[in-house]
C-alpha cells in the first residue's frame, strides 16, 4: 500500500473554511493534511486584532477538528517553521492564499523559492480578494488612481467566480509536529483587560462572519445608501473585521448581495452603494501593491514638504476622546471601547487630527492600526492618506471637516454622542456638539462645568481651518 505523502496548508489572513480556493486545491489532492498557522513576530499586529485573532483561531481550530483535521500552531519565524516541517515530515506541497503586503510578499516569494529548489510544490491562490491588484489597467495600461473609474472597471470586468464549496473533510496527519497551544501565543491584553467589553459587541470566527452578512441583509442593506453615514444607527454591516481576517470573502459577500437583489429583498441602487464600499477595500490593495510605501510615504510627493507639527499633548487628548468636541470624542470613545469606529466619524476624527491639529495623518494611522479589531494595511494607508489630501484619490485640501455641523446633521438626535460622551449628556440638542457655546444657566441645569466634567475645546474651528488651509497652500506651489 502506497502511503502519501502529506501536503502543509499554512493558514494566515484567510480563517475559514468556506468559499477557500487554495484550501480546496489542497484538500484536492488526497494527501493527508498538516494545517498550520505561525504566528509570526516580524508581522506587527495592533493589539485590537490579537484579541479578534485570539477568538478566531479558537473558532477555526474546532471547524477544522469538526472537519476531520487539527490546526497546529507554532510562535516564530513562519518560513522557517514551513522549512522545517517540510523537511521533518517529507511534505510534498505547500498551499497557500497569496498576501500583498511588501514585507508579505517578500516573505513569501522567499519561502516559495526554497521550497522549490527543496523539490517541493507550491500553491498559492487568490483568496482575499476580489480581483488581483493588477487585473485591471487603465487604457493607458497602468493602474488606476482614481476610485470612481476604477469601480467602473470592475463593474466591466464580468462575472465574479462562483463561491467554492465549503471544505467539510480533511484527512488528517498524525505526525507529531509539536505545536503550542493557541493560549500560548499570548494575545489576549491582561492588566488591564482593556477589551473586556468587545465581546459584547463582536463574535468573530467565520460562524460570526455568516450570522453579521444575514443580519445585515435582513435589517440594514436595504436603507444603506442613507443610514451608512448615520453613527447613531447600525446601518452598516460590521463586517469589516471578519473580512480582514478572512472569515469570509469579498465574493461570497458580492454573490449574497446580488443573490438579495434578485430575490427582491435589497433595492439595486442601495446594493450598489454597499458594493462599491466593497470596491474600495480593492482600489486601497490596488494602490499598495503598486505603492510598497503607501504606510509610510506619500502618494503625492509635494506633501514631503508639508509642515505638520508635533503635540503630544493634543495627540494624548484626541486619542484618549478628551478634545472637547463631542462628535470627534464619542468617535474615539467607541474606537476605545469596541475595537472598531464608525466609517462617517472615522472621516471626522481623522480630518480633525491632520486639519484642526496639524498632527502628521502616520500618527494617526499607528494609532487606529493598534485599536481597530479591522486594522487593514492597505485600507489603513489609503484611508489616512485620503483624508490627509496627500494620496492617490484623495479629499482635496480646502475640505476640513467642521466637527460641529458634522455632528448635527450626522447624529441629529444626539444619541451617539449621549452614548459615547454621557458627561454631557443632558445638554439640549441646541448646544451637545458645542458645549462652550451654551449659557451658564444651560450648563448649570445639565450638570456640566467646562474644564472639569468635559474639557474646552483644544483647538478654535475657525483658527485650525485656517491654518490648515495656509499649510496646504504653501505646498500647493
Amino acid at each position: 500500500m502506497t502511503v502519501l505523502r502529506p501536503c502543509l496548508f499554512l493558514f494566515r489572513e484567510d480563517l475559514r473554511l468556506s468559499d477557500h480556493p487554495a484550501l480546496a486545491a489542497a484538500v484536492a489532492t488526497g494527501r493527508p493534511m498538516i494545517c498550520l498557522f505561525v504566528q509570526d513576530a516580524a508581522e506587527r499586529a495592533g493589539g485590537a486584532r490579537q484579541w479578534w485573532l485570539h477568538h478566531s483561531l479558537v473558532s477555526l481550530s474546532a471547524d477544522i477538528a469538526a472537519a476531520g483535521g487539527h490546526l497546529t500552531i507554532k510562535a516564530g519565524g513562519q518560513n522557517r517553521h514551513v522549512l522545517d516541517i517540510v523537511s521533518d515530515h517529507n511534505v510534498a506541497e505547500v498551499f497557500w492564499t497569496r498576501r500583498y503586503g511588501p514585507d508579505q510578499i517578500n516573505m513569501d516569494t522567499a519561502l516559495k523559492a526554497e521550497l522549490e529548489q527543496a523539490g517541493v510544490g507550491v500553491t498559492s491562490v487568490i483568496g482575499r480578494l476580489l480581483l488581483e491588484p493588477w487585473a485591471l489597467k487603465t487604457g493607458a495600461g497602468g493602474h488606476y488612481r482614481v476610485f470612481t473609474p476604477f469601480w467602473k472597471a470592475m463593474k466591466r470586468a464580468g462575472a465574479m467566480r462562483a463561491v467554492v464549496p465549503r471544505v467539510d473533510a480533511i484527512s488528517g496527519y498524525d505526525g507529531d509536529l509539536n505545536g503550542v497551544d493557541i493560549a500560548a501565543l499570548h494575545l489576549l491584553p491582561d492588566q488591564p483587560n482593556w477589551a473586556r467589553a468587545f465581546p459584547d459587541h463582536w463574535h468573530a470566527g467565520e460562524a460570526g462572519a455568516a450570522t453579521r452578512l444575514a443580519d445585515f441583509i435582513d435589517q440594514a442593506a436595504h436603507a444603506y445608501r442613507d443610514d451608512r453615514n448615520r453613527p447613531d444607527k447600525t446601518g452598516t454591516s460590521g463586517l469589516s473585521p471578519h473580512l480582514q481576517h478572512g472569515e469570509i470573502s469579498p465574493v461570497q459577500i458580492w454573490h449574497a448581495i446580488h443573490l438579495a437583489v434578485d430575490k427582491g429583498d435589497i433595492p439595486e441602487d442601495q446594493a450598489d452603494v454597499f458594493l462599491s464600499e466593497i470596491a474600495w477595500r480593492e482600489f486601497s490593495y490596488t494602490l499598495l501593491f503598486h505603492h510598497p510605501d503607501l504606510e509610510s510615504q506619500e502618494i503625492n510627493p509635494k506633501f514631503s514638504a508639508f509642515p505638520w507639527g508635533a503635540d503630544d499633548t493634543a495627540l494624548m487628548a484626541w486619542q484618549m476622546g478628551q478634545t472637547g468636541y463631542p462628535i470627534v470624542d464619542a468617535g474615539m470613545r467607541q474606537l476605545w471601547q469596541t475595537g472598531w469606529m464608525h466609517n462617517r466619524v472615522r472621516m471626522i476624527v481623522g480630518s480633525f487630527l491632520v486639519k484642526h491639529l496639524m498632527i502628521d495623518w502616520r500618527a494617526g494611522k499607528e494609532w487606529f492600526w493598534d485599536t481597530l479589531v479591522d486594522a487593514d494595511l492597505a485600507a489603513n494607508s489609503a484611508s489616512w492618506q485620503w483624508i490627509a489630501g496627500c494620496g492617490a484619490d484623495a479629499a482635496p485640501y480646502f475640505r476640513v471637516f467642521n466637527p460641529i455641523l458634522q455632528g448635527e446633521r450626522f447624529d441629529p438626535n444626539g444619541d451617539y454622542v449621549r452614548r459615547y460622551v454621557p458627561e454631557i449628556a443632558g445638554l439640549p440638542d441646541k448646544y451637545l456638539f458645542a458645549p462652550w457655546t451654551a449659557p451658564d444657566g444651560v450648563l448649570r441645569d445639565a450638570g456640566v462645568t467646562l474644564g472639569t466634567d468635559y474639557p474646552e475645546p483644544i483647538v478654535d474651528h475657525k483658527q485650525g481651518r485656517e491654518r490648515a488651509l495656509a499649510a496646504y497652500k504653501s505646498i500647493s506651489g
